[in-house]
């Protein structure tokens, strides 16, 4: 009986989450939200047109988008996939799903990392939904509980069933920046980085079928969308301010955690958090990948206050609507780091895998 309560809150709390994000996202606003620019390209490339295009702010002025400059997707062709998915309906009902989907990837994510560590009667477990980005994520309608799913999944089988752990990791193609030290230690996981290679293979399969056309026209955006120009709190573009003509200065901080990564293999947590930290390219709603790394911390820590007061800190910035390219965000990714390493207390360097892993 018992248990049917519990089943029956959880469900009640799922429905009234999911009801508050479609009301969110199927209002005026859902054609303001990064998710928008996933559903314009999808659009584009079911009717054979760019997705990258100046052309696609006309689908999304027919949404309801209200800026003047195109809302283009920035991922690689490797999200056509989803791009696709996205753009099967009305941008309203797929704004629903879409939301949808990112709930239950969250809830899978959390469920997974508390079988993980053993099923802990204590519910801390619970905390993982107010992880700041993971909520950052959901209020923007971005896709990195996605990418957080595949990446739980990869840590939860990576030992007893690596190949296909590995295809798991086909997220790491969407976003391919927010993985480099991760995808080093990958290589010394042989049957797991065949997965991932097999899966990514086949979105870049796919990309081709779709739009032979999609990989020039994606450089093509990135050289004239002046995103070199663009605020993006991350530690790698503060690097980078030291001298702005040297756009290389920001892949320094991602070369050098990939030497240590190679030459020490840490654990694959501590990897995730570093490689979150030095990527060139991210975002707030990015660090929803990280959240295992936080959990693994939270459960072995002698005490939660240190863990309270970053997410305290961290709900409130996201709730009173910082902007995604608000400085503030500079000191997540070091907090995140900061509480595994307190949590843990001590970070060990793991034990060189043998190549046929």
């Amino acid at each position: 009986m018992k248990k049917l309560l519990r089943m029956g809150v959880a469900a009640s709390i799922l429905a009234i989450g999911v009801a508050f994000l479609s009301f969110a996202m199927s209002s005026g606003n859902a054609a303001n939200k990064d998710f928008i620019s996933y559903w314009a390209a999808g659009k584009q490339l079911l009717h054979k047109q760019n997705p990258y295009g100046p052309a696609i702010l006309a689908v999304e002025k027919q949404a309801g988008f209200i800026d003047n400059r195109p809302f283009y997707m920035r991922n690689p062709p490797t999200a056509f996939p989803l791009a696709v998915l996205a753009a099967l309906f009305s941008h309203k009902v797929s704004a629903i799903l879409w939301s949808l989907g990112l709930v239950l990837s969250l809830m899978a994510s959390v469920r997974i990392i508390w079988e993980m560590h053993g099923r802990p009667p204590d519910r801390l477990h619970l905390i993982g939904y107010l992880f700041p980005p993971a909520l950052a994520c959901l209020t923007a309608g971005q896709m990195g509980l996605f990418l957080l799913l595949g990446v739980v999944v990869f840590l939860r089988w990576k030992d007893s069933k690596p190949f296909l752990a590995g295809m798991a990791l086909v997220v790491c193609g969407i976003k391919p920046h927010l993985f480099l030290p991760f995808v080093v230690l990958l290589l010394f996981h042989r049957r797991a980085l065949l997965g991932a290679v097999t899966a990514i293979g086949g979105m870049v399969l796919f990309s081709l079928a779709i739009d032979p056309h999609g990989w020039q026209q994606y450089l093509q955006m990135i050289g004239s969308a002046d995103l070199q120009n663009e605020f993006i709190p991350t530690l790698s573009l503060m690097l980078r301010m030291v001298h702005r003509s040297w756009p290389w200065l920001q892949l320094v901080p991602a070369a050098i955690a990939c030497v240590w990564v190679y030459f020490k293999r840490p654990e694959w947590n501590l990897v995730l958090l570093v490689s979150v930290l030095v990527a060139p390219y991210a975002w707030v709603t990015d660090e929803c990948i990280v959240l295992p790394a936080f959990m693994a911390a939270l459960y072995q820590a002698k005490s939660l206050t240190p863990f309270a007061c970053v997410l305290v800190a961290g709900l409130l910035e996201v709730l009173v609507g910082a902007g995604m390219t608000s400085p503030y965000y500079l000191w997540t990714p070091l907090a995140w780091l900061g509480l595994y390493l307190y949590g843990t207390r001590s970070v060990k360097v793991a034990v060189p895998v043998p190549m046929g892993s």
